[in-house]
């Protein structure tokens, strides 16, 4: 009989395969009356051996070799606890994303829709599972087209020229990593990431200076770290972009490129630590400020994911232990709060009829039940006790002291002020009538979910690093009191600020219509690889 690990072992490669299957499946001979229940299903089915996969690799990770070819000729898949992790994540938010569905219209883009989902799906959870340097690049490739693509499907919702700039970016940025890919290939004669790991380790740090700057470009760049950080806010923020979409996008799509950032660090044997700290602290700071100024709800949503996405690459680039275990679970707990925050973005929208927080008051009055969903997902961002923000967050503090530790703070400061401005939406009375909608009851549901999935992790946070990433860690009591009493006092400074004067003066309105054209993406892009080279070549030059 064979045991859970061989199962496991066995089903790995159809993580990647089933989904492609449904997704055709879904398409092509699916009624339209059961399509939308069938992924639901699925997607509750998928649960079972994601889940079960977390406690198999505890023990030792899984590889599989494709085909059974020699060495390292054909696609090897691997799954060790970050993997396991990611992939497990990536499944209960397409599953949230696939309960949204079941309010969708009846219609033929229901079905397309869905066959992009499970797609999706299939590439990104391959991502997470290839440990081949190739197969990294085809299967971004493919994201990037299908992300394209339902940006731009729907005849109510085309934004070409956004959606063929954000393609055309991709492709761009991808060449770094293919020439990087090239440059390894050429160095090492393999294109398995451990073999090459073995070898760039016996190689002098010169020689590989090019291949790591043209690789981090990429990889930096995916991330959107400064100075592309305003991008991807842009596509977020598509006029007629389906919340779904920008959820996942947010929440679990750009979170490819930090997974594929920590693994890269890991190959290259973390070079380049101190740049990819300050690089992480500017954008966090850059992100806050560029959220502050908007007045767009998905803007704001998507400005705030950059300034945390700069703050887990500065927590991965401290280089302490605790830091990374930190940053590790910092990215599960952003994708769940800001998965509901964006769907909570997308109920709100469709019933107040805008994305502009200035309009939108007495949400607590109006729709309670939507309003308290959306304070728990705040409740988590901003790291207040209890909530799996705070631990996290602790964890990426422990350690630190001096100035980082203050910055650090400063950034949380920055977080708690643009969700205290965020959260006026849910007092005071509606400005206008209101026109009458059904309770999403779905929606409200997922989100609650989510919500609670926040607390929980905060509450359980020791065991959930430990099942989540196989790591032991201390908690300490006086330690945790002494992060809350700072976070007692960034929220009454909030408060403070938003009330005496971000409400009162639009001090950074110069800032609300910032954004980058092709080519000064393109410059963008070429400022980062510069940096990197430069910085490496002038260390270990």
């Amino acid at each position: 009989m064979l045991s859970l690990s061989q199962l496991l072992s066995s089903l790995l490669p159809f993580l990647v395969i089933v989904p492609v299957l449904i997704a055709v499946f879904l398409y092509v001979f699916a009624s339209m009356r059961y399509t939308r229940a069938i992924a639901v299903i699925v997607q509750a089915i998928f649960l079972i051996p994601t889940f079960l996969l977390l406690f198999v690799v505890r023990e030792a990770e899984i590889v599989v070799s494709v085909g059974n070819y020699p060495g390292f000729l054909g696609i090897i898949l691997r799954a060790d606890s970050l993997a396991a992790t990611f992939v497990f994540l990536t499944v209960i938010i397409f599953l949230a994303v696939s309960i949204l569905t079941i309010r969708m219209p009846p219609d033929p883009t229901t079905r397309l829709f869905l066959f992009l989902l499970f797609l999706l799906e299939a590439v990104i959870i391959g991502l997470f599972l290839t440990r081949d340097f190739f197969n990294v690049f085809v299967l971004v490739e493919v994201s990037t087209v299908v992300v394209t693509i339902m940006l731009m499907y729907d005849r109510a919702r085309r934004n070409l020229y956004s959606g063929m700039t954000f393609i055309l970016v991709n492709i761009v940025i991808m060449q770094f990593y293919l020439f990087g890919l090239g440059y390894i290939y050429m160095l090492t004669g393999v294109l398995d990431m451990a073999a090459a790991a073995v070898a760039i380790a016996a190689l002098d740090e010169t020689a590989v200076a090019l291949p790591y700057a043209l690789i981090m470009t990429s990889i930096a760049s995916k991330c959107s770290l400064l100075p592309m950080l305003t991008w991807l806010p842009k596509v977020n923020s598509l006029s007629g972009a389906r919340s779904t979409v920008s959820a996942i996008m947010s929440g679990l799509h750009i979170k490819s490129g930090i997974y594929l950032f920590i693994r890269f660090q890991d190959i290259f044997g973390g070079m380049a630590t101190d740049l990819f700290l300050i690089l992480g602290i500017f954008t966090a700071v850059s992100g806050i400020l560029l959220a502050l100024a908007q007045t767009d709800m998905r803007l704001i949503l998507a400005y705030s994911t950059i300034a945390q996405v700069g703050l887990i690459v500065a927590g991965l680039s401290l280089g302490t232990g605790y830091s990374r275990i930190g940053s590790q679970f910092h990215i599960v707990n952003h994708a769940l709060f800001k998965v509901a925050l964006f769907l909570c973005s997308g109920r709100i929208f469709f019933a107040y009829q805008t994305y502009d927080v200035r309009k939108i008051r007495g949400l607590l009055r109006t729709y309670p039940a939507m309003a308290w969903a959306t304070i728990l997902a705040i409740l988590g961002i901003i790291g207040a006790p209890l909530f799996n923000g705070s631990m996290s967050k602790y964890l990426m503090l422990a350690g630190t002291s001096g100035v980082l530790e203050w910055i650090f703070i400063l950034i949380n400061l920055g977080t708690i002020l643009v969700f205290v401005r965020f959260s006026a939406m849910l007092f005071g009375s509606p400005i206008k009538a209101l026109p009458k909608t059904a309770t999403d009851y779905y929606g409200l549901s997922v989100i609650f979910v989510l919500g609670i999935a926040c607390l929980a992790l905060g509450v359980l946070g020791v065991p959930a690093v430990g099942l989540l990433f196989n790591e032991s860690v201390s908690f300490d009591i006086w330690g945790y009191l002494e992060k809350t009493a700072i976070f007692a006092v960034s929220l009454a400074l909030g408060i403070i600020l938003y009330k005496t004067v971000l409400s009162k003066r639009d001090i950074l309105s110069s800032l609300n219509g910032l954004r980058l054209s092709f080519q000064k993406l393109i410059v963008s892009v070429c400022i980062v690889f510069a940096a990197i080279l430069i910085y490496v070549g002038t260390v270990y030059g």
